[in-house]
Formats: structure tokens, sequence, C-alpha cells
């Protein structure tokens, strides 16, 4: 469990080999594609698509999902086995208990892993938002509760048939009644307008308000009773009340008199205050008032209903930011959860960190961090859009570093293993369509147009688990004329010796685009990669930006 790094793979698989109560703050977004068809979650029939290819086949009630339910059915003083009896009477077996069970069993080594000072903040909207809170009372209890908070991330989204869905839900809970809470550093600061309606008056210092000098009731003979200069409390009914030593002391020095120091006799202090100029007296009114100052405003304290502009939530205003990753949140939102429920210092784990917003946050902020994605595509966004650029070079696991760990991925994950190999040419984006994709792995778009021909479209193929087959090639090849693609990549995990194959690659002609002249289609291995070899393509388009980027070799 290394800080500062990346891990490639399911966050199961990693958080069970991680230490006890390690962990100051968790934030997930964990897949979730609500744009999907919202009947197919209570049935039983296939899954929906989700937000991460590598969890395209996740949401639906298969084997794997049977396994877990009974697991859980059978672990008496597992937190979860309440839940998934009452889930299971409530769902029946179905694509949203395959999910639940799923969360479940992950939120489990969450818990395990805060410190009791810990949190832990999941991301969702309304389609399962009800059903997870449930899920997190069961695991976390319903006493560590601490918000729903709603999160404005469009300013509009029209629907015909029915209220527009513009809000997102927070669900955030503490390990324990104990957690580290610092609300105040996520202040939001009052706008122009607010602090001329709170602060009316102005004087050398800037802008304040008239805060009151006296409370209500009166007590005879006290020194507070006593007539203070043409002011006299008592006979309103008053007593004067000069704030407390402590906070005094704290807003003199805060209101530019460093050093003073409070006088015990209350004449004296009042005397002290009107000598500073901190004492309001009014043109008309029956007693003066302390003068706080809006540069002393703390701004309004958070609330669990967040409006204010954070950062994208429209095209035009992500322009920026945004990398094109389809779940991606801005920096503004994690900016706002992580101070007030992290230490300086303290470590933030996002187990679905996509591209990376949290774990940028917590980088910012000055906290220590891990991401965790199954997505190779995400870890190589995270790694090159998001940290070289800042100069920081970020250690990765579970990425395959070597052409055994690259065959072991295509023998156990093989989807995972076509996502990395596509990933491994910059301008290449792994395709995400599951079925009727005619095998093909990968896309890609170059920026220029080639002399011989009108499309400007790459594709690949990736065969990792099994001997090279020519007629599987010619299928591809089949494809590429049949798109009338631009240029095809090939790929596999050990290079192609097949004379007859090659001669057919050389077969399918160049393209010509500008003065790069390369092989329509070509043979491109992971040995190759692992020897510093790259394909020959013309210039390619950032499948996220639409920006030129010249293929080369990842690190």
């Amino acid at each position: 469990m290394k800080d500062q790094s990346l891990y490639y793979g399911d966050c199961l698989d990693w958080m069970r080999g991680w230490p006890d109560e390690s962990v100051d703050l968790i934030y997930l977004d964990p897949p979730f594609n609500s744009n999907a068809d919202y009947n197919i979650l209570f049935g039983r029939g296939n899954g929906t698509p989700a937000q991460v290819r590598g969890f395209v086949d996740t949401w639906k009630w298969d084997e794997a999902a049977a396994d877990r339910a009974l697991r859980f059915r059978n672990a008496v003083s597992n937190p979860m086995h309440r839940a998934t009896l009452g889930f299971e009477a409530l769902l029946g077996q179905s694509g949203m208990l395959a999910y639940l069970t799923y969360m479940g069993e992950r939120l489990v080594e969450m818990r395990r892993l805060l410190k009791p000072s810990g949190s832990l903040y999941l991301h969702c909207d309304d389609t399962a938002s009800h059903y997870l809170k449930l899920l997190l009372d069961s695991v976390f209890g319903a006493g560590n509760f601490r918000n729903d908070i709603a999160w404005r991330r469009a300013t509009a989204h029209n629907d015909p048939r029915r209220f527009g869905r513009i809000l997102d839900r927070v669900l955030f809970y503490a390990k324990t009644d104990r957690p580290y809470w610092a609300g105040s550093e996520v202040n939001a600061p009052k706008t122009e307008a607010q602090l001329r309606a709170a602060y009316p008056s102005e004087d050398e210092r800037g802008r304040y308000r008239s805060a009151d000098l006296t409370g209500a009731r009166v007590q005879p003979g006290a020194p507070s009773a006593e007539p203070w200069r043409d002011y006299n409390a008592a006979a309103l009914g008053r007593h004067w009340s000069v704030p407390r030593t402590g906070q005094y002391a704290e807003y003199i020095e805060r209101n530019f008199i460093p050093g003073y120091r409070s006088i015990e006799d209350i004449q004296e202090r009042l005397d002290a205050l009107d000598a500073a100029g901190l004492i309001h007296h009014p043109v008309s009114g029956k007693w003066p008032g302390l003068k706080r100052y809006a540069a002393a405003e703390a701004g309004n304290p958070p609330q669990n209903l967040i409006m204010e502009p954070i950062g994208f939530t429209n095209f035009s205003a992500r322009r920026g930011e945004h990398l094109g990753f389809p779940t991606q949140k801005p920096l503004g939102l994690l900016k706002k959860l992580i101070p007030a429920s992290c230490p300086p210092g303290g470590l933030v784990l996002d187990p679905f960190c996509g591209c990376g917003t949290t774990i940028v946050a917590a980088h910012d902020l000055q906290r220590r961090w891990i991401g965790i994605d199954i997505s190779a595509t995400a870890i190589d966004i995270v790694q090159r859009r998001r940290f070289r650029p800042m100069g920081i070079e970020v250690e990765t696991f579970g990425i395959p570093q070597d052409l055994a760990n690259a065959r072991k991925l295509a023998s156990e994950r093989p989807l995972d293993f076509e996502a990395w190999s596509v990933t491994r040419i910059l301008g290449l984006a792994p395709n995400e369509q599951r079925s009727g994709d005619r095998g093909i792995d990968g896309r890609g778009r170059l920026i220029g147009t080639p002399k011989e021909r009108r499309s400007r479209l790459v594709l690949a193929q990736v065969k990792g688990g099994q001997a090279f087959q020519i007629s599987a090639f010619r299928d591809f090849l089949h494809v590429i004329n049949r798109d009338d693609a631009a240029a095809g990549v090939y790929v596999t995990l050990e290079n192609v010796a097949s004379s007859q194959a090659r001669a057919e690659a050389r077969a399918a002609g160049m393209v010509t685009v500008g003065a790069d002249v390369c092989p329509r289609v070509q043979f491109w291995s992971i040995e190759d990669y692992f020897n510093g070899q790259m394909p020959r393509l013309p210039t390619l388009a950032d499948p996220h930006t639409g920006r030129p980027i010249r293929p080369a070799l990842l690190s």
C-alpha cells in the first residue's frame, strides 16, 4: 500500500491486502450508468453497460452475483448478511441485486480501511441512491450517516416527460461518532452583493456592520449596568455585553490592533474599543454597536445543497478542465469535500478513480492519495494527461511491465488486455461497444486526410489469448476495406512470423498524409512494445481533445 500511486485492477483485490485503519477519507464515484434502460436493472435479463468497459457484464444476475449473494446469506456476522436477505426479498435475483452485492462487498473493505476518524463520500444519482443509502446504513450503521448532499451538476436538462434531472447525490458517512470535521475550511465566500447587504457601513478599515454591545435584561448594581458616556443601557432594560476575554482579545487582534490585551473593567474596555475606532456611534439610535468587519468574514458554512459554481456545468465552461472522460467530476467539487473531512497530510483513497479528479484535488490540497481503477484507459489518462504536464511521474501497480505479465493479463482478463493494448498507442481509444463491433477493439482518427482516400478512420484489433490465425487477420482486412478505414493495426502478443500474412498486409498498400508515408495495414505486437518499437502511423487526433498527438511509446 504505497501512497501517491495508481493501482490497476479490481479495487476489491487491492484493498483486501491493505492494513486496517490506514485511510482518512474515501471518495468513490462507482460505475453506474443511469442513462441505460432503467427497467433492465430490475429484470432477469442482461445487465446494463457500465461507465468503464471492464464493468460491461457486471450488472446482470449471473454466477458471480449468485455466489456473492450465497456467501452473504451464510455469513451471519457480516454486515451484508441482513442487507442481502432484505434486498433479495424486495428486488429478486435481478441486475440491481447484483449491483448492490457487488458494492456491498467493496464497502465492507472500505470501512475496514478507514481510521476511527475517517469518512466516506459515495457519489451517485437518484437511480439507486435510495438503495445505496440502505446499503451504507447496513455497513456503516445508520447512526453514522452524516448527510445526503445534493450537487447541481448542470444548470438545465430538459426532459419532455418529467422534471429535468440536474442533481447528483453524495452520501456522506463516518466510521464512528468521532469523525474529523473541518467544515469551516470550505466555507463559501459571500458574493459582493451579499457583503454589501451584510456590511452596509464603511470606514478607513473597510466595510463593516454594527453588532450589539448590549444584552437583554439588566442586573441592578452590576458593573455592566453602569452608564457609559451618554448611553444608559440599564434605563432601557439592558446591560453592557462586551465580548468575552478570549474572543475579545482575538477579535481585537484580527481587527488591526495587534498585541492589544483585554481590560477587565467594563468601562475601560469600552473606552479602549472606542479609542481604537471599533465602536459605531449611531446618528440616531439608543446605544452604540461594535464594528465587525467584512475582512474577518468566515463565509457561509457548507450546506448539503451545493449550487455555487465549482467547475464545469456545461460545455463552454469545461473546455479548460474537461478531459472527455464520460463521468468526470469537477475539481471544485472534490476541493470542497476533501478539506472538510481529511486532515492536512492525511490519506485519501479513490477506489474508482476514473480520470483522477479526486487524486489531483488531493495532491493540490497537500493530502496523500491512492487511486485504483480497473480501466487501463483511466490509468493512462491520469498519468499522461493529469500528472505528466505537472512534471510528476506517478508509480503504477498492476500494469504489465514485461511480456510475461502481459501474457498473464491476456489469459486472466482478456477484455482488460484488449483495452490496455490499444491504449499503448497514443491516439487510439478502446472500443466500448460490447456487441456488434465486428471484432474491432480500438479506434482513432488521423489529423490529416490521406491522399489515397477520404476516410481518416484508424482501426485496431487485438488478439492476445490465442495463436495467430491467418483467417482472423483476413477478417480484419475485410472490415478495414468495408469501412474504408485509412489505416489498421493488428495487435498480437508476440511477433507474427507468417510470411503469407505479411505479404497480404503489404498488398493493402500505403497511406500518405503530408510527408508521412505509412503502411495502410500493419502488424504490431506487445513484444514490440516492450522492445521500444511502435507502429508507423501518421499524426493522430487525441481521442479526448481532438488535438494532434504523435504516436509514441507510453512509459
